[in-house]
């Protein structure tokens, strides 16, 4: 199977990123499967229902949130309408969150793809429940090979080794481990031991002339005053479209390859050859 992941998508530049390029790259790199990391979309903060349509029309099977999942309101009601739309599995139980946090996904040749999000807890603005023991229980409810073809898990978390533990937690239960939050395409591509691929953070889909999507000046005129300055609005450059790609074993639902995607902007491109 082969399988992509797409990093956050920020703002105007990012959405055109993905409306561009997803459709002809899916039937390029022959995808069975792909999830875009939506939670900046909506000028930077949050997603909304006709984002979402616009983002499946274009290829995508799932959307992920994450700690701006609730930034445009209406995102509240629309999660619990459309099951594709991932939001961080580990909210306490007591909040009631609407939406769900894993999905098990059947493709039209009737294979199962599992997809899971995760937000982390280090360095996080909100603590939710320990993201290992939210992922413990969705690589439970559909194991790789009984249950599922593959299994995607979106560690969605600012530190680093957060992302590294969680990968290597779930190496041989998961077909790609994959961070995302930071922005910035990590040069960690790998496969771990038991065979899960694995990336820190598959980067921004955004204009990487910014800062992690926003614009610059805004940015530096905060860490220079230290004061709070004007709200943060995307950066309008051309976008990077970044991503990792994942071909699995059909046999284990393990990973056989796994590359970096970077597609237009400002970063040094980078396609699978299929």
């Amino acid at each position: 199977m082969k399988l992509a992941f797409f990093g956050d998508v920020v703002g105007k530049p990012g959405r055109k990123a993905v409306l561009d390029h997803l459709a002809a790259l899916r039937a390029r790199l022959c995808l069975d499967f792909v999830v875009v990391n939506a939670e900046n979309a909506a000028g930077g903060f949050g997603l909304t229902g006709a984002i979402a349509e616009d983002f499946f029309t274009a290829g995508a099977d799932c959307l992920t949130l994450g700690d701006h999942a609730w930034d445009q309101r209406e995102m509240l009601i629309h999660i619990d309408r459309d099951p594709r739309i991932l939001r961080p599995r580990n909210y306490p139980a007591r909040a009631n969150a609407p939406g769900h946090g894993a999905h098990l996904f059947e493709l039209a040749d009737r294979r199962r793809v599992g997809v899971v999000q995760v937000q982390g807890n280090v360095f996080m603005r909100d603590n939710l429940e320990c993201p290992f023991a939210h992922a413990e229980a969705a690589l439970e409810e559909f194991p790789l090979r009984r249950v599922s073809d593959a299994v995607i898990v979106d560690v969605h978390c600012e530190a680093t080794s957060e992302k590294m533990a969680m990968g290597h937690f779930c190496d041989g239960r998961a077909s790609l481990v994959v961070g995302s939050h930071t922005h910035v395409p990590t040069a960690d591509t790998m496969i771990l031991e038991n065979g899960t691929a694995y990336q820190s953070d598959a980067g921004m889909c955004g204009d990487y002339d910014s800062v992690i999507g926003m614009r610059k000046e805004n940015s530096i005129y905060r860490f220079e005053t230290q004061l709070p300055g004007q709200r943060y609005e995307p950066a309008l450059g051309e976008a990077t479209l970044a991503g990792v790609f994942v071909e699995t074993d059909d046999a284990t639902g393990l990973a056989r390859r796994v590359e970096p995607i970077r597609i237009g902007g400002r970063l040094s491109p980078a396609e699978p050859a299929v």
